[in-house]
């Protein structure tokens, strides 16, 4: 984690999500790194640790429209995107809007539905629209996904395949509070819930023109260099089956950009890779069987990865 200073727009949404989330800083940051970037975020995670919560209390700080997508095995591609309904009054097929036509979409317990409803997801999110009856919809923006998954196998899921996994910029967990944090949850549960007192602190015009400024941030040659080597020494290594794609490059160097922006810089350094890589990376590799046998997990692997290639040396930037 960085001490620097932060983007002051950045820390005011930070601090009002933390006026609903408790101790998970560093959760709502890399939440609002994927945002920036124009990603999504897969967050594998039990139940009731408060996903929902960090996500109304992002989409209300940023003045956004919120849906939530129960995913359940009965659910149907059209109840995600939405369906073309005949009216017989105007005579023609009318589109009626699918809950994925929000800014800020959280789609909860994603592979306990049918791969074909998953697809139809993550067709809006890497297309930015919907197909219906031949028709394209083009999303709004922003558009941003939290998707959730739990860890635990349970009958009646349906893993995401692998190429479908590379379509979220990150993948993290949340985890359960500490003692303090969930005495601290007990007390604002007495009360009335913060999350029904949160103010925006930027519009949507605001939120879009950060996305475009994050694309100005400079990556030096040598930090793409060093992006190329962590990535390409995940496809060579003994223990992975998979190693990570092009869009896994182009994805950390997105990530680092925001990141780099979010504290105030404009310019990428050796740090925000070797920070984000992890989460960024490790949804994008297939451990050998043997390696999954030995305990080793993909978290592990690229942290491995990364303590191996050689850092830049950073030249100053005058940027």
């Amino acid at each position: 984690m960085s001490h620097e200073q932060m983007n002051p727009m950045i820390e005011n949404i930070l601090v009002n999500i933390e006026k609903v989330m408790i101790g998970k800083r560093d959760v709502a940051e890399l939440s609002l790194v994927a945002l920036l970037a124009g990603g999504h975020v897969l967050l594998e995670d039990v139940p009731g640790v408060g996903k929902t919560m960090m996500v109304r209390a992002l989409a209300k700080s940023v003045n956004a429209n919120f849906r939530r997508i129960q995913f359940t095995p009965d659910l149907l591609p059209s109840d995600v995107t939405g369906v073309s309904i005949y009216n017989p009054k105007e005579m023609e097929f009318q589109f009626r809007p699918g809950p994925l036509m929000g800014n800020i979409i959280l789609a909860d317990e994603i592979n306990r539905t049918s791969p074909k409803t998953q697809s139809a997801l993550l067709e809006g999110m890497e297309e930015a629209s919907v197909t219906i009856d031949g028709v394209t919809h083009r999303l709004n923006k922003p558009f941003f996904v939290m998707a959730t998954q739990n860890p635990i196998e349970y009958e009646g899921t349906y893993p995401l395949p692998e190429a479908q996994l590379d379509r979220f910029l990150l993948k993290m967990k949340m985890g359960y509070p500490d003692i303090h944090e969930e005495m601290e949850v007990l007390n604002r549960a007495q009360k009335v819930p913060p999350i029904e007192e949160l103010y925006p602190v930027i519009d949507l015009e605001g939120l879009l023109t950060l996305q475009k400024e994050i694309k100005d941030v400079f990556v030096d040659d040598t930090i793409k260099r060093y992006i190329v080597d962590i990535v390409n020494r995940t496809r060579g290594h003994g223990s992975v089956y998979l190693g990570a794609s092009p869009r896994g490059s182009i994805a950390l160097m997105k990530a680092a950009q925001a990141y780099a922006y979010m504290f105030g810089r404009n310019y990428v350094l050796p740090d925000d890779i070797q920070y984000l890589a992890k989460f960024v990376l490790s949804h994008r590799i297939i451990l050998k069987s043997e390696a999954k046998f030995e305990g080793i997990s993909a978290e592990e692997l690229v942290n491995q990865v990364v303590a191996r290639v050689p850092v830049p040396i950073q030249r100053l930037v005058n940027k």
